[in-house]
């Protein structure tokens, strides 16, 4: 019997399906809102935006991932935002109730892109001083 091997997805990565998109866009723009209107997007001398939102294949779960821009303590802050999980659920089913028949359970991540590509230009920056050091001794 001859074996057939189908085409598979990158290590199984699955891309995002148009709904999963439209309904990341969805909860993305009116819990940016929510956060807005409840102030906690300027926070403790910081700031704090959605940076991006990943919804499961289900549509029962998103990923919501903050971007804190000088904010002094990332944990406190990660944990007063994950204890008004509840309550930020209830105002995101309000606003959707006429798009989504149930409202996705939400979990918070902090999203260092911001810490990486500042630690990234950091080392490239010394790369670059040293480089420049040797070239002006030699």
């Amino acid at each position: 019997m001859k074996q057939v091997s189908l085409p598979t997805k990158a290590k199984g990565i699955m891309e995002e399906t148009k709904r999963q998109r439209q309904v990341a866009q969805l909860v993305l723009e009116e819990m940016s809102d929510i956060f807005q209107r409840e102030g906690i997007n300027v926070i403790q001398g910081g700031m704090v935006s959605i940076s991006k939102v990943t919804i499961t294949p289900d549509i029962l779960e998103a990923r919501i991932f903050l971007s804190l821009f000088k904010i002094e303590d990332h944990k406190a802050l990660m944990t007063a935002i994950k204890e008004r999980t509840k309550e930020f659920r209830n105002q995101l089913g309000m606003r959707v109730r006429n798009q989504l028949r149930r409202v996705p359970e939400l979990h918070f991540f902090e999203d260092d892109t911001l810490e990486y590509v500042d630690k990234m230009e950091t080392i490239f920056k010394q790369l670059k001083q040293e480089r420049e050091e040797k070239e002006g001794k030699a």
